[in-house]
């Protein structure tokens, strides 16, 4: 029997999950903004305490990778770390692009087509990839900026989803062409990760606790604290 605590903090929602042989047990959501330091360890506890488990139940911590807010990555990586040293447990990283995918394929069920989930980066930007209907990777990801026929070429052979807190201020430039389906409603959620976690802790796929970071995919543009510049 395995059990993870699944924590993710790309977006502005904040939520924790806990599985069990890859099956989630029990799970909470916040969508305070960003105001993940407050609202995680509570999270977590809340989480805990819906499931009847205890902290020494967990084998393992699984983790939102990125990309995403760099502030949003840095409190779910850096509290997930701290309690796998504390727990002495290993970590388990998942792309957050692929957690998204995973949560429209549930949402979605027989949708036929490419996967394209798309992170808002700030103004056109987006970090995105593209997946298969099953949620088997196509690209790698990668911050995007998206411009008049975006996603042209891919349009042509492919009926694709573009879903995510940033596909609704891409779908003028990229077009509603009969291949190209936006609106659907899909949000960042820890339970997404109970199946692929499980999968992750059976292949001992876990990371380095002292030397990961998460995939932010491009330098952090936020303004240094008075005094350091």
């Amino acid at each position: 029997m395995v059990r993870l605590l699944q924590i993710e903090t790309a977006t502005s929602v904040c939520s924790t999950a806990l599985s069990e042989d890859g099956k989630t047990a029990a799970a909470s959501v916040s969508h305070d903004g960003f105001k993940h330091s407050e609202n995680l360890m509570v999270l977590v506890q809340k989480t805990l305490d819906k499931a009847g488990w205890k902290y020494g139940d967990l084998d393992a911590v699984v983790v939102s990778a990125g990309p995403g807010s760099y502030t949003g990555l840095r409190i779910g990586v850096s509290s997930a770390k701290g309690l796998c040293y504390a727990l002495d447990k290993p970590l388990i990283a998942i792309s957050t692009l692929e957690v998204l995918s995973i949560g429209f394929i549930r949402e979605n069920e027989g949708f036929d087509g490419l996967l394209c989930p798309m992170i808002d980066a700030r103004r056109m930007e987006v970090y995105t990839a593209l997946f298969d209907k099953e949620g088997k990777r196509v690209t790698s990801d990668r911050p995007m900026i998206i411009e008049d026929g975006a996603f042209a070429e891919e349009l042509r052979n492919n009926r694709i989803a573009f879903f995510g807190d940033g596909a609704e201020k891409c779908k003028e430039l990229i077009g509603e062409s009969g291949n190209a389906f936006f609106g659907f409603n899909s949000e960042l959620s820890a339970d997404d990760m109970s199946e692929i976690g499980f999968n992750k802790f059976r292949k001992n796929e876990f990371v380095d606790l002292a030397y990961f970071e998460p995939e932010y995919l491009k330098p952090y543009a936020g303004t240094p604290p008075k005094g350091l510049v």
